[in-house]
Parts: C-alpha cells; structure tokens; sequence
C-alpha cells in the first residue's frame, strides 16, 4: 500500500464540482461501500472543527479517486476501485475522529440518492 503522504500530493486534482461529476458517473460501478466513503470524507472535511492537516490528507485521497487512471484502472471489473476503496478507507481510519453522526446522517441520506436505503451491515466499512 502506498504511504499516506503520497495521497497528498493528489490535492491538486480535487474540486467539489469534479467530485460530484466523478460520483454521479460512477456510483454504481464503484459500489455504495466506496461512495459512502467518498461522502463521509467530504462532509469531515467540511466541518469547522477540522485540521488542516486532516483536510490535505481527505482532499488528497479524494483527488486520487477523482483521478480516472490510478494504480488499479477503474475500468477493471470486479477490481477496479479496490485501490480507492483502500486508500479512502486508510483515510478515513486516521480522521475517524471527526466523523459525527451528523456527518454519517449527511453521507447516508446523499447515498440513498444513488442507492436508496441501505443496512448499517450493507455500508459496514471497518
């Protein structure tokens, strides 16, 4: 697995409105496990109360998601986001912290656009 700092450096290709185009054209291929991931990243980074030095860590493995060549192609079957899903939920393990049930509320009730309404077992990431 590729070293956080490494994510990083992936900052730069993250925008809000590259996010929500990326989602919206792949929810369904990725899986609710890595859109839910997706999304509870962007509402921690969204929070007030948030470091800085957690937000460069989300805003860079969200721009390595929204990146269309990584390690694993996306366009792979079967295993095609595994490496996002990896490094999201690498992330999302070091900013745990900060994920409130307001922001799980959040991600949940953005998730169920794409997938409807899903079981805590079904979103289960850890």
């Amino acid at each position: 697995m590729e070293k956080l700092e490494d994510y990083r450096s992936y900052q730069q290709n993250y925008s809000e409105s590259k996010l929500w185009n990326k989602i919206s054209s792949v929810a369904h291929k990725a899986g609710a496990k890595v859109v839910y991931a997706v999304l509870l990243l962007y509402y921690v980074a969204t929070g007030k109360d948030v470091s800085w030095a957690d937000k460069a860590k989300i805003y860079g493995v969200l721009g390595y998601f929204i990146l269309p060549l990584d390690v694993v192609p996306d366009l792979a079957p079967l295993v095609g986001y595994t490496d996002d899903l990896t490094a999201l939920l690498w992330v999302l393990h070091t900013v745990w912290s900060n994920v409130t049930p307001e922001v799980k509320s959040k991600a949940r009730a953005r998730l169920s656009k794409w997938f409807g309404e899903l079981s805590e077992e079904e979103l289960k990431l850890f």
